[in-house]
């Protein structure tokens, strides 16, 4: 993989390319990002551009022998770790990387969830076990076969339990010209012993422009339509993929006509609006919750003057500016994210979402009455 196949970050290809060039790259590195991110297609443009035969200024060819296997993920000399769903099958995580090998060839922008539909997971929990670090220390204790330096790629250090010590040893002084590269998500879940011995490059989200810059050229959406998706995706471009696959909503008219209904107490309008909802499917539902979230969080940004931080388009920004005058205050706000983000939570495990865009219809009702309550009150909510 190329640094040009990667979608934004030039900061951080910039930063990684300036370590090869000044002979300074650390042996044991850790990519912290969230999801959707790229950082795990940064890694893997990262280790190959370090042992690219001809490497540019800013790219590996992408022509030696080196880079067409480091393409085809067979490069005898780049190793990946990963969690798995152990069985009588699958002892480490070499038993399933044909399955790994695919999906990076097919997507390499995935998330656990993804990963577990390629598997036999049933309701196995994933985890990188003892047998995986050994099996790590075994490989990286041979000779490199061909590329100045040998490279381990380990996606979501997390799920090493307490077993992971096991490598300490290896990443504070592993063989000559080897490279560890950590790929996680959650800082505070990773092995402290691990943290200190690794060297912290922070990946930040994408920004709404890369997301929506995105679907414009690769999924030939229409631009307002794109724009609603990269507000959604909230910097995710896993998630910006997988609302792809869904009927869009137009979420943006359809939560304000809510709130508006809430503040005219408009019941019978609401129970209609239930109707309505229960009938757009399950993602379509978690993304019009989703969308609540975020323009709410929004206007908390409109109602505490960081008007300049707020990123919603002109069309968004102008419905959240009267909702913010005339209807929200930041108790209400702080309410209402609560009931979405409590639906959101019971609508991904299943919930009756007739019954419960009802429940939430009537608590907005509940919530936005307290309108006029003193500034500074606090809004307690079950």
């Amino acid at each position: 993989m190329q640094f040009k196949e990667i979608i934004g970050q030039e900061n951080i290809k910039s930063q990684l390319i300036q370590t090869v060039k000044e002979n300074r790259v650390s042996h044991a590195q850790l990519f912290l990002s969230s999801e959707g991110s790229g950082a795990l297609p940064l890694a893997i443009a990262y280790a190959q551009y370090i042992n690219c035969q001809d490497k540019t200024a800013t790219d590996s060819c992408g022509l030696c022998a080196s880079c067409r296997k480091y393409e085809k993920y067979i490069h005898p000399d780049l190793h990946f770790s990963y969690p798995f769903f152990a069985s009588k099958d699958v002892k480490v995580s070499i038993d399933v990387l044909e399955e790994w090998r695919a999906m990076l060839l097919d997507d390499p922008y995935f998330n656990l969830d993804i990963w577990r539909s390629k598997l036999n997971a049933e309701n196995k929990q994933a985890n990188i076990n003892i047998a995986e670090c050994h099996d790590i220390i075994k490989k990286l204790s041979y000779k490199a076969f061909e590329a100045e330096t040998k490279v381990l790629i380990m996606w979501l250090p997390e799920f090493l339990d307490k077993e992971g010590n096991a490598l300490l040893k290896i990443i504070e002084e592993p063989p000559a010209n080897t490279l560890f590269i950590l790929v996680a998500q959650n800082q505070e879940q990773i092995l402290s012993t691990i943290l200190s011995r690794t060297q912290l490059v922070k990946i930040p989200k994408l920004n709404s422009s890369e997301i929506e810059g995105y679907l414009l050229s690769k999924a030939q959406m229409m631009p307002h339509q794109a724009e609603e998706y990269s507000f959604l995706a909230d910097g995710n471009l896993i998630d910006a993929k997988l609302l792809l696959n869904d009927s869009p909503n137009n979420n943006a008219s359809y939560f304000a006509e809510w709130l508006r209904m809430g503040f005219g107490n408009k019941v019978p309008a609401m129970i209609s609006f239930t109707e309505t909802a229960a009938g757009w499917g399950r993602e379509n539902q978690k993304n019009f919750l989703k969308y609540g979230i975020n323009f709410l969080r929004e206007c908390s940004l409109l109602l505490s003057g960081g008007d300049e931080l707020v990123k919603l388009s002109p069309q968004s920004l102008e419905v959240a500016i009267k909702l913010s005058t005339h209807v929200l205050n930041l108790a209400m706000v702080e309410a209402l994210i609560g009931e979405l983000e409590k639906a959101h939570y019971h609508i991904e495990r299943n919930a009756n979402p007739k019954i419960l865009f009802l429940d939430v219809s009537l608590q907005l009702v509940k919530i936005i009455k307290f309108k006029s309550l003193p500034k500074g009150t606090q809004y307690i909510y079950n």
